[in-house]
C-alpha cells in the first residue's frame, strides 16, 4: 500500500485473539501479529512492536505518532466485568434503567428476559431535583441528599459513579454540582455525566450510555495510561491517539474521559481500511469482510463511506435480537458484527447439527491446533485439515501447528457423533461459518436497503482471505480486493483515519419559530469542544466541518438526519436558515419515502457537528497493466468445497507476485500474516500497489 504521510507512524489493534501492529515508514510498510495477551494486553503490544522496530531498523523515539484500538471496553460490556457502578438519579426514577422503553424484542414470548442493568438496584441512588425539558429549574438539586450518599458509596467500595437527571441534556447544572459535591468528598472516584458522554433526549439511552461509561471507564483509564506510561518506558515520545467507535482518532484524555466511544474502535478501523481501499479503486459500493480470531464484521460502503448511526447496541442477550443488549448513543460506523472467527468453537448440538460459534477459544487457550492446551474444535483447526492453512509456516513461520491434534478434535466433538470422516466433519465446519456470514450480510443489506450482488467485496483480517472466495460464492459476487497487509487489515485502517470528533447536542425547537441567537451559541459551543479534540492531534493539516440537523414532521417518532446546506458553513445561521433547513429536510425526506407531508410543522430534536482533518486517499489504476503466468513454489492439497474432495493445487507466495501476475483457481497464495484461497471459480490478478483482485470466470 502506498503510504499517505512520509512520517513514521505506529498503529496497533488488540483484538479477541490476535494483536496486530502495523508501522508505515517512507521507506515500506512493515506489519506484525501477536497473541493477545488477556491478563496484561500492553505485553503482548510492546512484543510487536519491539518486533516491528527491530524488523524496520527503527529507533522508538523516531515514530511520530501511535494510533491504538481495542476491544477491552467492549469485552468488559459482554462478560460483565466492568467495576463497581453506581447511578445516581432524579427522585422517582430509580428503576427507570431497568424498565427500560418498555419495547418486547422478542413479540410472543411470554417469559422474556431482560437484560440485567450495569447498576444493580441496590446500587442506584436517587436525589430531590427537576430540571423541566425547556431547561428551567423545576426544583433545586438538594446538596446534603448528594453528600449524605458518599459514605454509602465508599461503603459499597463503588469505583465509578454515573449521575443522570432528568433533562439534563437540556440543562447540566444539576450534574456539575453533583460531581463537584462528590468529587470534593471522594477524590479518588470516577463521575461521569450524563449531559457530558450523551446530551441527547430519550432518558433511558442517554443514563444507560452514562452508566456503561462509568461501569467501564476505572478499568480502561488504568489500561491506557498504563499502554502509555509503558510506551514511553520503551523509549516512544510521541502522543498516543485512540480510535473511536465513529470511525476518526482522538486524544488520550478525551478517550479517559469517554472510553465508552472505544466499543467498536477495532472495527470501525476496518471499515475505514475499507473505505480507503474503496475510494483508491474507484469502487462505488463495496462489501467489507473483517473476519479475525474471535468475530466476523460486515460493513455496506458506498461512494467511499461507511454508514454511520448515533446509536450502538452492545452485548445482545437473546438470539442476537435487537432490544437485547445495551443500548449505547455515541458515534458508530454501522456493521454487524459476528462469533464467526478463526477461534470459533465448533460442537454438535441438540438436533445433531454442527454448530460454530459465538464462543471463541480466543488465544488462550487458543484453536487446539496452536498446541496451547485448547480442547475444543475451530474454524482454525478445520481450515488446517482442508488445506488452506499450511502448518508449518503460520504467522510467518513463527507457529508450528499440530494437524493431528486439530483432526483428533474434530473427530472426537463432531466426527464420532455425526459418522463424519475428519475432512467431511472440517469441511461442515467451514460451511456452516461461511453460510453464518452470507446470511448476517443478506439480512444487513436488506435491513439498509442496499443491493448485495453488484458489491467488489473487501476482504482483510487474518481469516477473510482464506475465506472470502465461498463467502463471494454464496452471495453471488464477482469481485474480491484482497489488499496488502491484509492479515492486519484494522491496524491500517488505523493509520488512514482522520483525527476527528463529533459532537452531538438534543436541543428541541419547532422550525418555524427557531431561536437564531440560542441555535448560534449552541453551535459554536460545539464547535469549539470539537476543534480543542481534534486541533491536539491534527499538526496544522486543513480539516472539515460537517454539520447535520436531526429532523422530523411533528408528532413522528424517528427523526431524518439533514446535512445543513453549504449556506451555513459560516458560523451564523441567520432569519433565512428556517426555509433553507426545510427545503433541505423535504428534499432529504422526499429521497426516502418519495412523498412529502405539506402544510405539517417541522421540528428539530438534535443537532450534531463533526470535525475532521481532510484524508489523502492515493488513486490506484488497475487498467493497462500488462500479464504473465508467475511460477508456483510447489503444489499441496486443498479441500474443494463443492465437491468435497481434495486436490493438488498450486501455492504462490505473495511478496514474489509483481503487478500482472495472474492466477487461475484453485491455488492458494500465501503471505507471513494470512493466506488467500482462490477457488476454481475466480481468476487472481496482482495489480499496481499490490492489490490481489479476483474475478468471476465467465466459465467454469
Amino acid at each position: 500500500m502506498n503510504s499517505i504521510s512520509k512520517k513514521i507512524r505506529l498503529a496497533v489493534d488488540i483484538g479477541g485473539t490476535f494483536t496486530d501492529v502495523a508501522l508505515e515508514t517512507p521507506e515500506g510498510l512493515f506489519t506484525a501479529k501477536t497473541l493477545t495477551t488477556k491478563q496484561k494486553p500492553e505485553d503482548g503490544v510492546l512484543k510487536g512492536t519491539r518486533e516491528l522496530m527491530s524488523k524496520a531498523s527503527i529507533e522508538p523515539g523516531d515514530v511520530r505518532i501511535i494510533i491504538y484500538g481495542t476491544t477491552l471496553a467492549t469485552n468488559l460490556l459482554i462478560e460483565r466485568q466492568g467495576s463497581p457502578v453506581s447511578l445516581i438519579t432524579t427522585q422517582g426514577f430509580r428503576d427507570s434503567i431497568e424498565m427500560r422503553n418498555e419495547n418486547r424484542f422478542e413479540q410472543y414470548d411470554i417469559n422474556i428476559d431482560l437484560p440485567a442493568p450495569l447498576v444493580p438496584r441496590a446500587l442506584r441512588f436517587t436525589v430531590p431535583e427537576r430540571i423541566g425539558a425547556a431547561g428551567q429549574i423545576l426544583f433545586p438539586l438538594e446538596e446534603n441528599s448528594v453528600k449524605k450518599l458518599v459514605p454509602q458509596l465508599i461503603e459499597q467500595e463503588v469505583q465509578s459513579v454515573a449521575v443522570g437527571f432528568l433533562h439534563s441534556y437540556r440543562n447540566p447544572i444539576h450534574e456539575e454540582r453533583t460531581r463537584d459535591i462528590i468529587l470534593a468528598e471522594a477524590p479518588e472516584l470516577e463521575v461521569t455525566l450524563s449531559s457530558e458522554v450523551a446530551p441527547e433526549m430519550r432518558e433511558f439511552e442517554r443514563i444507560s450510555t452514562a452508566c456503561a461509561n462509568a461501569y467501564v471507564q476505572p478499568l480502561m483509564s488504568n489500561h491506557l495510561r498504563s499502554m502509555d506510561r509503558l510506551l514511553r518506558e520503551d523509549g516512544f515520545k510521541c502522543p498516543l491517539f485512540l480510535m473511536l467507535s465513529g470511525g476518526g482518532i482522538t486524544t488520550l484524555e478525551t478517550a479517559v474521559r469517554f472510553p465508552v466511544r472505544l466499543v467498536e474502535s477495532g472495527p470501525a478501523g476496518g471499515a475505514i481500511f475499507s473505505s480507503f481501499i474503496a475510494n483508491s479503486l474507484g469502487l462505488s459500493e463495496v462489501l467489507s469482510y473483517d473476519m479475525g480470531g474471535t468475530t466476523a464484521k460486515i460493513c455496506l460502503i458506498d461512494e467511499g463511506q461507511p454508514q454511520t448511526s448515533r446509536t450502538f447496541e452492545v452485548a445482545r442477550e437473546y438470539r442476537f435480537l435487537k432490544g437485547s443488549g445495551i443500548p449505547l448513543k455515541i458515534p458508530v460506523i454501522q456493521m454487524v458484527e459476528i462469533g464467526a472467527g478463526g477461534g470459533s468453537i465448533a460442537g454438535v448440538d441438540s438436533m445433531n447439527r454442527i454448530s460454530v460459534g459465538p464462543e471463541s477459544a480466543g488465544s488462550e487457550p487458543g484453536p487446539v491446533c496452536y498446541g496451547l492446551g485448547g480442547q475444543n474444535p475451530t474454524v482454525t483447526d478445520a481450515d488446517v485439515i482442508l488445506g488452506r492453512i499450511d502448518p508449518n509456516h503460520f504467522a510467518g513461520g513463527s507457529m508450528q501447528l499440530d494437524h493431528s491434534a486439530a483432526g483428533k478434535a474434530l473427530d472426537q466433538s463432531i466426527g464420532k457423533r455425526l459418522n463424519f470422516q475428519t475432512d467431511h466433519s472440517a469441511l461442515g465446519v467451514s460451511e456452516i461459518v461461511d453460510e453464518n456470514m452470507a446470511n448476517a450480510a443478506r439480512v444487513h443489506a436488506i435491513e439498509s436497503g442496499k443491493n448485495i450482488e453488484s458489491r467488489s467485496l473487501v476482504a482483510f483480517g487474518g481469516a477473510a482471505p482464506i475465506h472470502v472466495s465461498r463467502l463471494a460464492e454464496k452471495l453471488n459476487i464477482g469481485r474480491i480486493v484482497i489488499p496488502p497487509g491484509a492479515g492486519v487489515g484494522s491496524a491500517l485502517g488505523f493509520l488512514q483515519a482522520p483525527v476527528a470528533y463529533e459532537v452531538i447536542r438534543s436541543h428541541y425547537q419547532q422550525l418555524d419559530e427557531i431561536d437564531v441567537e440560542e441555535t448560534n451559541r449552541l453551535i459554536q459551543l460545539m464547535r469549539d469542544e470539537a476543534y480543542s479534540v481534534v486541533n491536539a492531534g491534527a499538526e496544522g493539516e486543513p480539516t472539515s466541518e460537517t454539520r447535520t440537523a436531526y429532523m422530523r414532521y411533528m408528532g413522528q417518532g424517528h427523526e431524518v438526519s439533514v446535512e445543513i446546506p453549504v449556506v451555513f458553513e459560516e458560523t451564523q445561521l441567520d432569519d433565512d436558515s428556517a426555509s433553507e433547513l426545510r427545503v433541505a429536510f423535504e428534499k432529504e425526506y422526499h429521497r426516502l419515502y418519495e412523498r412529502i407531508i405539506p402544510g405539517l410543522e417541522v421540528e428539530i430534536l438534535t443537532w450534531s457537528l463533526l470535525v475532521t482533518t481532510l484524508r489523502q486517499d492515493v488513486k490506484v489504476n488497475p487498467e493497462g497493466l500488462g500479464t504473465y503466468e508467475p511460477k508456483p513454489l510447489g503444489k499441496r492439497t486443498l479441500m474443494d468445497a463443492e465437491r468435497g474432495e481434495f486436490e493438488e493445487v498450486s501455492f504462490y507466495h505473495r511478496s514474489s507476485l509483481n503487478p500482472g501476475a495472474t492466477i487461475d483457481g484453485p491455488a492458494v497464495i500465501i503471505e507471513n500474516d494470512t493466506s488467500t484461497v482462490v477457488s476454481k471459480r475466480f481468476r487472481a490478478q496482482v495489480i499496481r500497489s499490490d492489490y490481489i483482485v479476483m474475478e468471476a470466470k465467465k466459465t467454469v
